[in-house]
């Protein structure tokens, strides 16, 4: 009632009355508790409901990328926490599967090559070179198609991708059967088998990460020791084939093992959804700079501006040159040298064993050891892979081959998992993927061109010594390449410490390479 009553005065402002009588409520300063209420909060409701939504809108999209930085939070983010079982088992069943049919077939080729081999002599008389690079081309191919599996595995995800690989593995192998011409398993067998393995390999590895975190180590270990067990049969079960039916038979039965693969890839089902590409909404891109944009994360090459990466991968492809060699010409070898054998699948058998114990023990050593220093590990598996290779033709027993066998396989092991862990050194856990994935594909034609040059070397000696002396040179000259990387990183860290700034060590702002789990892709999502 006191307010409506300065507005009646104020209406009437022209009476005089009215003016003598504003003196008298002078002490009435009351207008000032007017002015705290004009900037009334009931005018500020009313735009505080609109900003209000609208915020919310503009968060949700920039909180939703944030929850997927890093595999090792994704257990957090979204909700997500991986079942670290149930279903996980039978993918845990089917990558070991995977791993266990397509190196088991790949590892146990010298057999093949020896069927070959008797098969082709009867057009050829010298075809050990020509032989030699079905199985080199088909090995070659993992490695070489690794980085785009990674491409394909993160745009299309596991399933699809594992899927379609042993697919065209099937048919790859399946098809060799049909046909005689060396010419033609060259693409059948070489290539088509090979691309199809690589295809189906990766993305049994990528799966595990979607079912388990805590125990992924375990995950590892079991796939790790199955594939081994089918690396110790499959000698056995080829050298059995190649008794009893020929050649093209032999491929039929080994290729139901990748149709059969066919079947287990269905079961990688992704746990996280993967999306498809949407339109930017910060801002309108052209085409041409969203394909800028794809390429850039797709083969980013920012690994390679670490000289200590330069030069551990190049030490690797420098030793891969002769990793192969004994794989392919082993078998041939002890049947030139030792023709009271019979029993030469032995040798591969003792590789596949021992290259599992390897992979079991390295993972729990390299635990153990900090930082780059698991280089170590790989220069002392590439000096004894070098050594072995070279003790090959200065064995004068079968037992001492066997001996050999079981060093060169565990080498192998050693090798081949401390890898992983290297990289995450070496490049960070961000550009982890991209590295590991340039590395097997620069070990591609060194590996490729391995086998056919030792075949080349024992058709100008006549013999496979020369061969193997050769095939023990590149794994010691990367084990001597490999030996400085450590120093040179620890040097270039202590330089970085005295002359770099907290903003120069931070460097530019980091690629989100390696941050999604692999095989559910997002948008923004780069391998």
């Amino acid at each position: 009632m006191a307010l409506p009553s300065p507005a009646i005065e104020e209406a009437k402002g022209p009476c005089r009355e009215a003016e003598q009588e504003q003196p008298q409520p002078e002490p009435v300063p009351v207008p000032p508790p007017e002015p705290r209420p004009d900037p009334q909060p009931e005018p500020q409701p009313l735009p505080d409901p609109a900003p209000l939504p609208e915020l919310q809108l503009e968060a949700e999209p920039v909180h939703g990328s944030e929850p997927t930085p890093t595999v090792e939070t994704r257990g957090t983010a979204r909700g997500f926490q991986p079942p670290e079982g149930g279903f996980g088992w039978m993918v845990v069943f089917a990558a070991t599967w995977c791993n266990g049919s397509i190196f088991g077939i790949q590892n146990s080729f010298g057999i093949l090559y020896s069927m070959l081999l008797q098969e082709e002599r009867d057009k050829n008389r010298e075809v050990e070179v020509q032989a030699a690079w079905v199985g080199a081309l088909s090995m070659g191919m993992i490695f070489f198609c690794s980085p785009i599996v990674s491409i394909f595995t993160d745009r299309l995800g596991c399933r699809i991708t594992a899927t379609a690989g042993a697919a065209i593995a099937f048919i790859g192998l399946h098809s060799s059967s049909f046909t005689s011409s060396l010419s033609l398993r060259y693409f059948t067998y070489g290539i088509l088998f090979g691309c199809g393995c690589s295809f189906a390999f990766q993305p049994s590895l990528v799966i595990l990460g979607h079912y388990f975190q805590r125990r992924l180590g375990l995950a590892n270990g079991v796939v790790s020791a199955g594939s081994s067990i089918f690396s110790i049969c499959f000698p056995l079960l080829i050298r059995t084939l190649g008794a009893k039916i020929k050649l093209a038979q032999t491929f039929q039965v080994l290729s139901t093992f990748m149709f059969i693969l066919t079947l287990l890839s269905l079961t990688y089902r992704p746990l996280l959804p993967s999306s498809q590409d949407t339109p930017s909404k910060r801002g309108v891109h052209t085409l041409c700079q969203r394909f800028l944009a794809q390429l850039r994360k797709y083969f980013n090459m920012r690994v390679f501006r670490q000289r200590t990466y330069r030069i551990w991968a190049f030490g690797i492809a420098a030793a891969a040159l002769g990793y192969f060699v004994p794989y392919v010409h082993l078998m041939k070898y002890v049947e030139e040298e030792f023709l009271e054998i019979k029993q030469t699948w032995v040798l591969l058998v003792c590789i596949g064993a021992t290259s599992g114990l390897g992979r079991l023990v390295s993972g729990r050593v390299s635990d153990s050891i900090p930082g780059l220093k698991k280089i170590y590990l790989q220069v002392i598996s590439f000096l004894l892979l070098g050594l072995m290779s070279m003790m090959i033709p200065l064995c004068r027993g079968f037992g001492g081959l066997i001996v050999v066998c079981l060093f060169l396989g565990l080498c192998d092991g050693f090798f081949i998992t401390i890898m992983a862990p290297i990289a995450f050194e070496l490049v960070g856990p961000m550009q982890a993927s991209q590295a590991i994935g340039y590395l097997l594909g620069m070990m591609a034609l060194p590996m490729i061109a391995g086998p056919p040059i030792a075949g080349l070397l024992r058709k100008c000696f006549g013999d496979y010594h020369v061969a193997f002396y050769f095939a023990g040179v590149p794994p010691i000259i990367g084990a001597v390449i490999l030996f400085f990387v450590p120093l040179m990183h620890q040097r270039m860290f202590k330089k970085e410490q005295r002359d770099s700034s907290k903003d120069k060590m931070l460097g530019p702002e980091p690629d989100p390479n390696g941050e999604l789990l692999p095989g559910s892709p997002t948008p923004e999502e780069a391998i």
